[in-house]
């Protein structure tokens, strides 16, 4: 441990993204560097906070993130710099802060770097945690950006109803397990589908799903809905694509909503599979809408009132699958398409 001129600078183990993925990303397209050092200071007239690092957030999305940005071909997010650390959800504590609304000592949750220690310039990702009677690791998921995926794409999405039929598929994730638990207290018809017997059982007897199915040993995915939808779907909350959104299309009853998420199924492919059955979608008037999570975050205080009394009163329940050290994080970001982890994946950085 140095100190340059008065000013402690400390070593700061990184996860670095090696260069750009096409196809299925491998732990290799990563690597662990162990020789950065960070002055834990904020730079004099910065408004920037320095934080370290304690959960860090395994998210689908990121493997977006990780492909060469081709022109004219923008996404919503910004593709992760080789030779950069990757960068994503987490939950920090304030070491030092040039920033009016953060402090020292705080607790934030919000886009921080894959590394020990970071300096956050873009502060307005950053939410204070306020309420530290929960699991600090749950604002990577339950109280962070997935909680409020779920909470933005069935409440304001959907509109959904009482009585009304649902459908959720990677519902086992950080997203669909907190889907299928408010579509139930609101009292839904709940479906879910995931990869293996243990998730199915988890989804049935933690979440309390009415149904679930293990989609690999379907091999008709559309009998397989026909069977636990007899009369049809009113809501899908759509996570996979592929040739379980065309099958859901075809079991959607009439004014039917579908909120697109994402389409884990469709991330690692160079050409995207097509949708077949989008006719019905007219004559079924199905509604099917998009959605980005970060144009809902005016809405976290609500949410929070919505679901931490649920927390306390044991009516919500969430699992997570932890991931203990900086460098088991590449293996469990990879292991999110592979459908390895069994709930939300978090990685434990520091627990303090």
């Amino acid at each position: 441990m140095a100190s340059g001129g008065g000013i402690e600078e400390v070593s700061n183990k990184q996860v670095i993204l090696k260069d750009y993925v096409s196809g299925f990303p491998k732990e290799s397209d990563m690597y662990l560097n162990a020789s950065g050092t960070i002055k834990l200071k904020v730079p004099e007239g910065s408004n920037a906070v320095l934080v370290k690092n304690l959960y860090l957030s395994c998210d689908p999305y990121m493997r977006g993130r990780m492909k060469q940005p081709i022109p004219g071909n923008e996404t919503y997010i910004e593709p992760f710099k080789p030779g950069s650390p990757i960068v994503g959800y987490g939950v920090a504590k304030v070491l030092d802060s040039g920033h009016p609304d953060f402090k020292k000592g705080d607790l934030i949750w919000g886009i921080t770097g894959w590394e020990e220690y970071s300096l956050i310039t873009a502060t307005q990702t950053l939410f204070k945690i306020h309420h530290t009677d929960v699991p600090l690791s749950f604002y990577t998921g339950l109280l962070g950006m997935p909680g409020m995926t779920a909470y933005a794409g069935f409440y304001e999405i959907c509109s959904p109803k009482k009585g009304e039929h649902v459908f959720i598929s990677a519902a086992s994730g950080a997203v669909g397990q907190l889907v299928g638990q408010f579509a139930k207290l609101l009292g839904c018809y709940v479906v879910g589908s995931a990869g293996s017997k243990e998730k199915v059982d988890l989804l049935k007897n933690k979440f309390g799903f009415n149904e679930a199915f293990n989609y690999k040993e379907e091999p008709d995915l559309h009998a397989a809905l026909k069977r636990y939808f007899p009369e049809g779907i009113d809501i899908y909350f759509e996570n996979v694509g592929g040739k379980m959104l065309d099958a859901v299309i075809l079991n959607m009853r009439a004014h039917g909503r579908i909120a697109v998420c994402g389409m884990i199924s469709q991330y690692n492919l160079e050409h995207p599979e097509g949708v077949h059955n989008l006719m019905t979608v007219v004559w079924k008037r199905v509604r099917i809408e998009g959605f980005m999570v970060y144009e809902y975050y005016h809405l976290y205080p609500k949410f929070l009132e919505l679901v931490l009394p649920y927390i306390k009163e044991g009516k919500i329940t969430y699992v997570e699958d932890v991931a203990e050290g900086l460098e088991s994080a590449p293996a469990a970001l990879i292991g999110l398409f592979t459908g390895r982890n069994v709930g939300k994946q978090v990685v434990v950085v520091a627990r303090e």
